[in-house]
């Protein structure tokens, strides 16, 4: 009788389908994954140590180069850290301003997750769709800010520049192209078959397992815990009767289809926003004073933490960020990757999770 061995399979660091460099360590039974290990330590940057001692005008800059795909939430939670020590107050343009550039962020971040796990099950036609689409939004997030990555938009007391009449007029044109084509996009994922047989019922991450992993962002809402979206919590967003997405099916195909149905969500949110904007100042006055405090915000991957502790000169006397990935990539190993039927399955199962190897790792 043939017997079947267990087998130590590698997948990474380097790997075709990862953005960043990780090892995802596979024990498996033939192609069974039976279980799984996440090894990090292939690009740690120490940068909160850097930030350490230095005054927050530099520290602003060094938050967002913490992660390049999501760098606008870095800023804005870093800020509003900085403003609620200092009790600085935020006028009602500058607060709508700041979640238009917030969500035109999360709509190409999400848009690059989509696209990478497209890529992960060979569907490259979709996944190359999904890239030329979201160059539309990060062109919006150049027009209103000046940058398309590292956008240093969000400033103590309000944002850095107006949003010009030519400007919401280019926007909200381009929000309609975006919106039309990820309408067709969704389509084509919800109904392709490939995409359900290598998608459906694979990385299952039960509603149970998600809180034991402590999973947040589209990977605990694909799970059925709405809850966990810090917009529910934010003054701005509740002004624009902000409801979570989620879905409970907790697999590949529910995590994908969470991100698509975000990106519609940040459609209307800007323009909402857009339509609610109403002439007035975008910073009002303030100075960042000594304190400490703990600040949380929703990033595109999740619950975002900044503690904080600043001196009467507004210098970084301590500063530590937590990051929604180190979770996510816990309970993608431990319980996602668990029972995986192929090993096929396990960079895409991985990749369904988004994580940030730069953010976790900082």
């Amino acid at each position: 009788m043939k017997k079947t061995v267990d087998v130590s399979i590698p997948i990474g660091p380097v790997h075709p389908c990862f953005k960043e460099p990780a090892r995802v360590k596979c024990e498996t039974r033939g192609e069974y994954v039976l279980s799984a290990e996440c090894e990090l330590g292939y690009m740690k940057k120490g940068i909160e140590l850097i930030m350490r001692g230095r005054p927050w005008q530099e520290v602003m800059f060094l938050a967002e180069r913490i992660c390049g795909i999501c760098s606008v939430i870095h800023n804005m939670v870093f800020i509003e850290a900085l403003e609620k020590i200092s009790d600085i107050p935020v006028p009602e343009r500058g607060a709508l301003l700041r979640v238009i550039v917030n969500e035109l962020d999360r709509m190409q971040s999400h848009i690059l997750a989509n696209f990478s796990y497209c890529y992960t099950i060979e569907h490259e036609t979709l996944g190359m769709y999904l890239l030329d689409i979201r160059e539309s939004a990060m062109d919006e997030l150049e027009r209103i800010t000046g940058a398309r990555v590292t956008c240093a938009y969000i400033v103590p007391g309000g944002v850095r520049f107006d949003l010009r009449d030519e400007d919401a007029v280019h926007l909200r044109a381009s929000l309609d192209i975006i919106e039309r084509d990820m309408k067709r996009y969704i389509r084509m994922f919800e109904g392709g078959p490939l995409i359900a047989l290598r998608s459906k019922d694979v990385g299952v991450l039960t509603k149970e397992s998600a809180k034991e992993a402590h999973a947040v962002g589209p990977t605990a809402r694909a799970s059925g815990m709405p809850e966990t979206d810090m917009r529910l919590h934010h003054p701005t967003y509740q002004k624009l009767n902000f409801k979570p997405v989620f879905r409970t099916e907790g697999d590949n195909f529910a995590r994908i289809m969470v991100r698509f149905e975000e990106i519609m969500q940040s459609i209307d949110l800007i323009r909402r926003c857009l339509d609610m904007l109403r002439p007035g100042p975008i910073r009002g006055g303030g100075i960042p004073s000594a304190g400490e405090t703990v600040y949380r915000g929703e990033a595109p991957r999740g619950e975002l933490s900044y503690y904080l502790k600043t001196d009467d000169a507004g210098r970084i006397v301590d500063i530590s960020v937590q990051t929604p990935s180190i979770m996510n990539i816990e309970a993608c190993t431990h319980y996602m990757l668990k029972g995986v039927a192929s090993l096929a399955d396990v960079p895409s199962t991985f990749i369904s999770a988004d994580p940030c190897i730069a953010c976790t790792e900082r």
